[in-house]
């Protein structure tokens, strides 16, 4: 639980249920910065999808607010239904106002709309103030569904101060500098959010300021879009690269074919591992791309690739989206192939999801798209993947996180497929574990290894004498001295010893896995591998209710 504290008995609680702690509610920080003069008497309080509903329900009860602001999700919607069930249930009284991507589109349905007494849709910065105003001078709006209005960003208050030591030391801080996406693509709600605006740039940059006098060292960018803008991107750069300090670290988010050189000169100037850049490829298949909306330069992107891993330290983390209306098995796996090519230190393999609001559901019919009725409202199976192909897919993309972006086997995996396919390889060793162990939770390095040692040798007739050392340099990369049982007659006490630094392999990240191989110091890891794991790691949490969620 995080929380601002400012009333005692607020009269106005802001709160959400993040997806895990080191997640901050981005967008409760901007509603309680936008309050005015309403500040004193609110509070922020944040909860985790982990925490027990009724115990949220006490904490919220427990200060007695009159209103309640709730930021609603797709990794929070069937808690936080649960969570408005109860409060309304137990206390009717309390004016519950819900916000967010979640509630923004397709509202009417929805039990959590129905439960609430206000939702505003939208950028809720300004109309959520408003709302409660009016709620604090005792009139009842005589609408239940309020769409706000977007804001002048000229004139929003900036959130940065309303995050805490305790936020800086020990959670993800997100920042931007911009809202908005000037692209269409179809499975995303930035298809909806048009223009692109920017953020004054000097308060911006006096804010970022103000939280590097703090001790800030990981900040994380939400702009859809980081490098549309060469000239704001350029500014913020140099201003970071200004003030370059041990353990800084910048997550930003890129368009994959814009690179300009007025960019290119100052990202080569970064040491290695402080810039982290996600980079949507999402699909290779230009007739996919191109039934979505989705306008990108294949040759471009890979030229952008390139430059990238050959001249910079720039840490890449490259998104393709399985799933997408017309694209293959076939397809999915030369797009992977082809990415994977192009040495990206980190893959995240997302499966579609049928966002609220967004234009995909016009492929419903001709594409036969079925998705799951229930959040994250992944899609089931597709006019040319299957029920089944999809579930191996799933089942692929964790395979792929415990291979490949987890950076422990980083030497193995080219040796496993260096005659055929790495898609196909991982493909065959996907079911061949699925089929030893039948889940993919929980599995200990040591087992993984000799795993792996099992069918490197066994299904791909791989000689001994190579796989043997490769993958015990992989295991012990990161501190590592004890041996696998299945290395052990393969290797002589000499090549067992350990070449590499003692330290904790288990908790060393694996951006920091990646730049070992690289012969390259980590500058922090504080971000490294954050945003692979659970629905809200695939959708940043960006404006918890202030704005609809990109869902990217």
């Amino acid at each position: 639980m995080a929380l601002v504290t400012v009333a005692a008995m607020p009269d106005i609680l802001l709160t959400t249920l993040n997806a895990k702690y080191p997640h901050c509610a981005f967008g409760l920080r901007y509603l309680f910065a936008n309050l005015g003069d309403l500040q004193s008497r609110a509070e922020m309080i944040e909860f985790t999808i982990n925490d027990a509903t009724l115990e949220v329900l006490d904490a919220i009860v427990s200060r007695n607010p009159k209103i309640v602001g709730l930021g609603v999700y797709i990794w929070n919607i069937d808690h936080a239904t649960r969570l408005v069930a109860a409060l309304k249930r137990l206390r009717p009284d309390i004016v519950v106002v819900v916000g967010g991507p979640e509630v923004s589109f397709e509202f009417d349905e929805q039990r959590i709309v129905q439960l609430a007494d206000y939702v505003i849709t939208g950028e809720g910065d300004v109309s959520f103030a408003n709302l409660c105003r009016s709620l604090c001078d005792g009139l009842r709006p005589p609408d239940k569904i309020i769409t706000a209005d977007i804001p002048k960003l000229d004139d929003l208050v900036l959130p940065y101060d309303l995050y805490s030591d305790e936020d800086i030391a020990h959670r993800v801080i997100y920042v931007e500098a911009s809202r908005g996406c000037p692209f269409t693509c179809e499975f995303c709600l930035s298809a909806l959010d048009i223009p692109v605006r920017q953020f004054p740039l000097d308060a911006f940059l006096a804010a970022m300021q103000r939280l590097l006098d703090r001790g800030c060292q990981a900040f994380k960018f939400v702009d859809r879009t980081f490098n549309l803008n060469p000239r704001v991107s350029r500014a913020i750069l140099q201003f970071f690269l200004d003030r370059m300090r041990p353990g800084l670290f910048l997550h930003f988010e890129m368009i994959p074919d814009r690179l300009p050189e007025s960019l290119r000169e100052l990202i080569v100037q970064f040491p290695p591992a402080v810039l982290q850049f996600e980079v949507g490829v999402q699909t290779f298949n230009d007739d996919v791309a191109e039934l979505i909306s989705r306008r990108q330069d294949n040759g471009q992107l890979a030229a952008n690739f390139r430059f990238l891993r050959e001249q910079t330290g720039v840490h890449i983390h490259a998104d393709l989206i399985a799933g997408l209306p017309g694209e293959t098995l076939d397809s999915f796996a030369a797009g992977f192939d082809r990415l994977l090519a192009l040495r990206p230190q980190e893959i995240q393999l997302g499966i579609l999801k049928r966002l609220r609001g967004t234009p995909i559901i016009r492929h419903d019919s001709a594409e036969q798209m079925v998705y799951s009725p229930s959040a994250p409202y992944e899609v089931l199976s597709t006019r040319v993947l299957s029920a089944a192909d999809l579930g191996r897919l799933r089942r692929f993309a964790r395979v792929w996180d415990l291979l490949g972006n987890s950076g422990n086997f980083v030497e193995t995996l080219p040796l496993l497929w260096r005659d055929e396919s790495p898609f196909w390889t991982l493909w065959r060793l996907t079911e061949w574990l699925f089929n030893r162990l039948g889940r993919f939770v929980g599995i200990p390095l040591l087992k993984l290894t000799e795993l792996v040692f099992e069918f490197a040798t066994t299904q791909l007739g791989h000689d001994l004498d190579e796989i043997a050392p490769t993958l015990l340099r992989d295991y012990q990369r990161g501190g590592r001295s004890d041996l696998p049982l299945c290395l052990r007659d393969q290797l002589s006490n000499e090549s067992t010893a350990r070449t590499e630094p003692a330290g904790s392999a288990q908790s060393l990240p694996r951006q920091s896995r990646h730049a070992r191989l690289r012969g390259q110091a980590p500058q922090n890891s504080k971000l490294a591998g954050h945003s692979v794991g659970n629905t809200q790691d695939l959708i940043p949490p960006i404006l918890n209710f202030a704005v609809p969620d990109p869902g990217r």
